[in-house]
């Protein structure tokens, strides 16, 4: 146990130094924005002296550190800027976002990690039989799917030729129409999901089949234990470590796959939050959204290491 919290304690402490590189970043790629935050806070006809006064009462004028510095303050307390004339903090507009990214981000791993464990166990206890080709037919071609372009599809057929789910509309409150919500949902995670769901399964079928070749397997069916048995209790825990760590790469895809999903399927998340910033020239905005997501990304990813040191019990010891 005290070598898994050795292994947690190293993880954490990467943390901070990962979210300050992340900041910097995103605040230097900001830093090179044409748009002027004076104009923006007072309008196109405020005068040269009232400009030259913002800047100089914002701290604009201060070298690019010190501008850092008077940013990473701000966020310590919540603060990620405001925009447009009416001064809206980013803050409030990004925790509204968020979650619905978040949520449709949550549904499309659900269903890739579900279809992708029962696809690609099946093919590898069938392998080389009939189950085993269709699945790899199936995922090779879901693994080739773009999800912007399986997005345009599903509105197609699902929702324009079969008028079985909604691909636009309000997005019903959970607590209040779960049937709802589910139904305006259930098309972004798709297209979210099955491109994930390709390499998944392609990954699985193949943890399983080595670890089902391997002598343990062997040894216990021929001492008489069910076969079922020893792949649930031995196999699988065995044979789904690769997959955990191939998933944790393919969060951030999941993250970046919901912001441009939500565009298509018109939901009110961070990717309609970021080109709203984008088209109206909002700086502020797409530098608290792109930091947002970038930050989201990295905690899952502690998270996905995390799961990965427990299902794996020789990590504990490094």
């Amino acid at each position: 146990m005290s070598a898994l919290l050795r292994l947690v304690g190293r993880r954490l402490l990467q943390l901070p130094i990962m979210i300050l590189g992340i900041t910097f970043l995103v605040f230097l790629v900001m830093s090179f924005s044409q748009v002027d935050p004076a104009i923006q806070a007072l309008g196109e006809g405020a005068s040269v002296e009232a400009r030259e006064a913002y800047r100089e009462a914002n701290g604009l004028n201060d070298p690019l550190l010190v501008r850092y510095v008077a940013f990473l303050g701000g966020l310590l307390h919540g603060d990620l800027g405001t925009f447009s004339a009416r001064q809206v903090p980013v803050a409030d507009e990004v925790a509204r976002a968020l979650p619905i990214t978040l949520q449709l981000t949550l549904m499309g791993l659900v269903i890739a990690v579900v279809a992708a464990l029962v696809m690609g166990i099946l093919a590898a206890l069938y392998r080389d039989r009939w189950p085993d080709k269709a699945i790899r037919v199936v995922s090779v071609a879901s693994l080739a799917t773009p999800s912007f372009w399986l997005a345009v599809l599903l509105i197609q057929v699902v929702t324009l030729s079969a008028g079985w789910l909604p691909a636009s509309g309000p997005l019903p409150d959970p607590s209040e129409d779960l049937g709802g919500y589910l139904a305006r949902m259930t098309l972004p995670a798709l297209a979210l999901a099955i491109p994930v769901v390709g390499q998944l399964t392609r990954v699985v079928r193949t943890s399983v089949v080595e670890e089902l070749d391997k002598d343990y397997v062997r040894t216990a069916i021929g001492a008489g234990i069910p076969r079922h048995v020893v792949v649930g209790r031995n196999v699988l825990r065995n044979a789904l470590i690769t997959p955990i760590t191939v998933l944790g790469l393919r969060v951030g895809y999941l993250i970046g796959g919901a912001v441009v999903i939500e565009i298509i399927f018109a939901l009110p998340g961070m990717g309609t939050l970021i080109l709203n910033g984008v088209t109206n020239n909002e700086p502020n905005l797409v530098q608290g959204v792109t930091l947002t997501v970038a930050l989201a990304f990295v905690l899952i990813n502690i998270v996905v290491d995390m799961l990965y040191v427990l299902v794996n019990p020789r990590i504990r010891t490094v």
